[in-house]
């Protein structure tokens, strides 16, 4: 699979381009907006606080029987914080997040270590730097296994940059889980083919 079948760069103008996606009737969901911690992030209870070593990450998701999710947000993000504050609260959204998902938090001009799936050592914006991360927010799912090699970009099954209304933001976390990235349908085809269901 190339890097640039997983790399879908025309999903942000689908995700700002698409309020239909949110169509009239959608449930509102109640769950709180997340705090904001020290370092300028919305900080929801279902972000999970590891080491940062992507190899243990990605153990540790497969062994409560979840999708690894790395998510890259930075201070002051307006796109991030809209996520969090009208996408993420959405009951199923934030279900999945919490039950299917393991979602590890990146600052991308963050200074914790990051260690790569190669081994490669580096602070987080440093590292957002080799996995090529220009954009907040950026999600990177991973697959269940990867190689002692390459990077966490490199290995991901799906690498989505932007802001995306509830509809949209809720087929990507179901393509991901029905593993979508393995079969012949664009993932803007699924979205298409789905919208009106969702």
């Amino acid at each position: 699979m190339t890097t640039r079948r997983r790399l879908i760069t025309t999903g942000l103008a689908l995700g700002l381009a698409a309020p239909a996606l949110l169509r009239p009737g959608t449930a509102r969901a109640d769950q709180p907006v997340p705090p904001l911690g020290e370092d300028g992030l919305h900080k929801p209870d279902w972000i999970v606080e590891t080491f940062r070593d992507m190899h243990d990450d990605l153990t540790e998701a497969n062994a409560l029987g979840k999708r690894m999710l790395i998510m890259v947000e930075q201070r002051g993000c307006i796109y991030c914080t809209r996520m969090h504050e009208t996408v993420y609260i959405d009951d199923e959204i934030n279900r999945m997040l919490r039950e299917d998902f393991f979602v590890v938090q990146m600052n991308l001009f963050g200074n914790i270590p990051v260690t790569d799936f190669d081994g490669t050592e580096r602070d987080e914006r440093d590292m957002m730097v080799r996995w090529n991360v220009v954009f907040t927010p950026t999600m990177l799912f991973m697959p269940a296994t990867v190689p002692e090699s390459g990077t966490a970009a490199q290995n991901a099954v799906m690498m989505m940059p932007g802001a995306f209304e509830r509809g949209t933001t809720r087929l990507m976390l179901r393509w991901v889980l029905e593993k979508g990235y393995e079969g012949d349908e664009h993932f803007q085809h699924y979205v298409a083919r789905n919208l009106g269901s969702n």
